[in-house]
């Protein structure tokens, strides 16, 4: 077996490879297949835990197989990626070691250790590509501080445009809200919403501004197989537009003010699939909302999922403040679930539940717009 230097290659012999990766805390693993461009030739070409293969390549929780043999001869190399996953620290320089080990057909080739990481993320393990008839590994080692989302951008693939899978309509106008002396607060105990139902987060007339978190829950309906769907949080700023958006490939917003708990691949078991945790306090004076959406990565229609909720919970008391349950469904991919929006000094949250076409957070960039803005 070889041990390899960042930036040396050897040559592979032929069969089935696969990437290990061994680190000190846990890490999420994934591949790009690449073209002679330098860029995937769309997001089918990223593999990953919610997109777990694609020819020739398969994601493994801890690492990637690549058959040379099945692997489109559009592609000239796959690149293994690790980024951090929020469970462990903060930095590749705080993890405390990083071990990529290559085997072909069982057999181990060459094992590479990446060096000198400091507030690196993310980072752009090994490559295994081809050059003429010959399949090759490179130690690459490159880190990247703005998580994988840097490496995705880098790779072609688009995490922060507008591409909405439909055309958006207006949001339905907001109900007219009812009397300061009137709207529903939280004196008197936790709040359950209906649709188009706001509540303000003040309690005996002061308003809280503490960390809270959106737990959000489903689980597949009777007869349908597991469903994989993802929790995102869109902060809307005072243009009406969206700032910043916490989603699988970016679990953190507003300088840490935001955080995501990581993805959950089956909604199986009770309780909250997915949390996103909120510091009302520290989020920018500008961002007037915070849009929480579900989509459905692999594209299952919400008419295969039941129990579908949301829940705000006070984090300093670990009281749940208020719940919002869906209770009907349609046969799309995507679903606004409910808005954070501040109100004075205080904040509210209105339950929504009206469902769009979008497998990402990104595609529900312009239906959140749209509704804040009929708010």
């Amino acid at each position: 077996m070889q041990t390899l230097p960042k930036g040396a290659n050897t040559a592979l012999p032929s069969g089935p490879v696969s990437v290990r990766v061994t680190a000190a805390a846990p890490v999420d693993i994934s591949a790009l297949l690449v073209t002679a461009a330098g860029k995937v030739r769309s997001d089918d070409d990223f593999v990953f835990y919610n997109q777990p293969s694609a020819q020739g390549v398969t994601y493994r929780p801890d690492g990637v197989d690549v058959d040379p043999s099945t692997v489109e001869s559009a592609i000239e190399k796959v690149v293994v990626t690790a980024s951090l996953d929020g469970r462990g620290p903060a930095t590749f320089g705080a993890l405390g070691g990083l071990r990529l080990d290559v085997a072909v057909s069982g057999q181990p080739v060459v094992v590479f250790q990446p060096d000198g990481l400091g507030p690196e993320t993310a980072l752009l393990c090994v490559e295994v590509y081809r050059r003429g008839g010959q399949w090759k590994v490179r130690a690459v080692g490159q880190g990247y501080a703005n998580g994988l989302g840097g490496i995705a951008t880098d790779f072609g693939i688009s995490v922060e445009e507008d591409q909405p899978a439909e055309t958006p309509t207006a949001a339905p106008a907001a109900p007219a809200a009812p009397p300061a002396s009137q709207k529903i607060t939280l004196d008197k105990g936790k709040v359950s919403l209906t649709k188009r139902q706001t509540v303000s987060l003040v309690k005996g007339g002061t308003p809280l501004l503490s960390k809270v978190a959106m737990g959000l829950g489903w689980d597949p309906a009777a007869g349908a197989r597991n469903i994989d769907l993802d929790a995102s949080a869109i902060v809307i700023g005072p243009k009406g537009k969206k700032t910043e958006v916490v989603w699988f490939m970016s679990k953190s917003a507003c300088r840490g003010a935001i955080e995501h708990s990581g993805d959950n691949l089956t909604g199986a078991g009770e309780g909250d699939d997915e949390t996103i945790t909120v510091d009302l306090g520290r989020l920018p004076d500008d961002a007037q909302a915070v849009v929480f959406v579900v989509n459905s990565f692999r594209g299952q229609k919400f008419t295969d999922v039941r129990r579908a909720y949301c829940r705000l919970v006070d984090l300093t008391t670990g009281a749940e403040l208020v719940r919002f349950d869906l209770t009907d469904s349609a046969p799309r991919t995507g679903v606004v679930m409910c808005v954070l929006r501040r109100s004075g000094a205080a904040w509210d949250m209105t339950a929504i539940g009206e469902y769009h076409d979008g497998k990402t957070a990104r595609a529900m960039f312009a239906p959140a717009e749209a509704l804040v803005a009929g708010m």
